[in-house]
């Protein structure tokens, strides 16, 4: 009898022991869990903040590019296709940006995005619309001297040095992100938590991607 109840006492002891192994265990996966699930939390919410600033700075380059169609329409009349084309390709991108202001990250719409303000261009680069509109008014001193004109230039050239450094903020802020997902335990918990890689905001043209130089000249 007395062996009988040893062997149960034993039993109950090795019983417990594992049980109190699970729960460690499981506390452990809980507290591990808890932590990435902050951790990549803090990380989305720095690169949606860092996107906000380019944001600001595009909606401000989309407000000036109508005023600039507007000086240099009375000078270039003639080259409606191409101040038609500057609107098309403005719109185009306020579209993409309003989509990637939603969601900052999202792979397909930043990738829109991406490629719309490749097609928009820069005027400090002069690439896309906008630089094929300012080699156009080299050819028309008198828009080449309007104070207006000049004004805008400089705006837009400004603005682009902003979005610019802005932009390589938000990718910094990305590849963090990024990063902290893909390592162990992160790896583990991001799909189950619904942290999804986030994409960089690059613009599909190798001058876009240098830092603008300002010139007024």
């Amino acid at each position: 009898m007395s062996l009988l109840l040893a062997q149960e006492a034993g039993g109950l002891g090795g019983t417990a022991i594992i049980l109190i192994v699970i729960g460690v265990i499981v506390a452990i996966l809980v507290f591990l869990a808890i932590g990435t699930y902050n951790k990549l939390v803090q990380l989305r919410n720095r690169y949606k903040n860092a996107y906000s600033q380019i944001d600001v700075q595009l909606k401000r380059r989309y407000d000036l590019i109508p005023n600039l169609v507007e000086t240099v329409k009375g000078y270039m009349s003639h080259e409606r296709e191409t101040l038609e084309a500057v609107i098309q390709a403005r719109n185009a991108a306020v579209s993409a940006s309003n989509q990637v202001a939603a969601n900052p990250g999202d792979p397909e719409t930043m990738k829109r995005l991406g490629a719309a303000e490749a097609d928009l261009g820069s005027v400090s680069a002069g690439t896309g619309v906008l630089g094929r509109l300012f080699a156009l008014s080299e050819a028309y001193p008198d828009l080449k001297a309007n104070t207006n004109m000049l004004s805008l230039q400089e705006e837009l050239t400004s603005t682009e040095n902003k979005v610019a450094f802005s932009r390589q903020a938000y990718n910094d802020a990305v590849m963090t992100y990024n990063t902290a997902r893909e390592v162990f335990p992160a790896v583990i918990f991001a799909g189950m938590f619904g942290f999804g890689p986030a994409q960089f905001f690059e613009v599909d043209s190798p001058k876009e991607r240098e830092a603008p130089r300002v010139s007024f000249s």
